[in-house]
């Protein structure tokens, strides 16, 4: 068993954020089929998304799920930019809070007071944060190794309302698939399955699946 006052938290954390799979600073773009189904109603595509992430979106009317595959692009994508540990975290302190089976978890002091994360064999599998005055709170089931840094492949995600600290949003349980292209050099999106419960407490599962695939040079 470790000592628990030698565990170094953000060296720990270091670790396992640059163990991420992120994409080379030249990335251009892609483009491809996208199709969208929840339960038995489906909206097929095309779309590209340039280096600024800013996904087009063409040959679907409904507007709402023109977004909803807008945003699920650009979230996916916005998780490949590679920033460096120290910009992003060099005001915060890593403090351990427990250690188990699941990994050490820890409490963010500094610049991003309160947020938590949880690392486990160098992979971040349990984040809590405070973004745009929502907490999003994330388990990570399971991982696929690129090779070169690690993707998210089965989590589930839910918001929770800062002041009660009680879950604001229904629990998505999300499934993603990836493939390689450019020689390995970039790990895109394929399919995204997200399940949830609705208002009535019956289960819906929304599907993206992006096909034909080509990087923009």
């Amino acid at each position: 068993m470790e000592n628990l006052e030698e565990i170094n938290c953000k060296e720990i954390f270091r670790k396992a954020y640059e163990n991420r799979y992120t994409w080379k600073n030249n990335f251009n773009g892609y483009q491809g089929k996208c199709i969208f189904s929840i339960n038995n109603d489906i909206h097929k595509g095309r779309f590209e998304l340039g280096k600024d992430f800013k996904p087009n979106i063409q040959n679907i009317e409904d507007n709402k799920i023109v977004k909803i595959i807008a945003s699920q692009l650009f979230e996916v994508c916005i998780h490949r930019v590679k920033r460096q540990f120290q910009s992003v975290h060099s005001e915060n302190n890593f403090n351990l809070v427990k250690s188990s089976e699941s990994g050490f978890e820890m409490i963010v002091s500094g610049k991003n007071a309160g947020d938590k994360y949880r690392v486990k064999n160098e992979c971040i599998n349990m984040v809590y944060r405070k973004i745009h005055g929502t907490i999003i709170e994330i388990f990570v089931d399971q991982f696929i190794d690129t090779g070169i840094g690690f993707l998210s492949k089965k989590y589930i995600s839910q918001q929770i309302d800062p002041m009660t600290l009680r879950p604001n949003s229904q629990k998505l349980q999300y499934e993603d698939e990836f493939i390689s292209l450019g020689n390995g050099d970039y790990w895109i999106l394929s399919s995204r399955t997200i399940k949830y419960l609705n208002q009535n407490q019956e289960e819906e599962i929304q599907k993206l699946v992006f096909e034909d695939l080509k990087l923009l040079k």
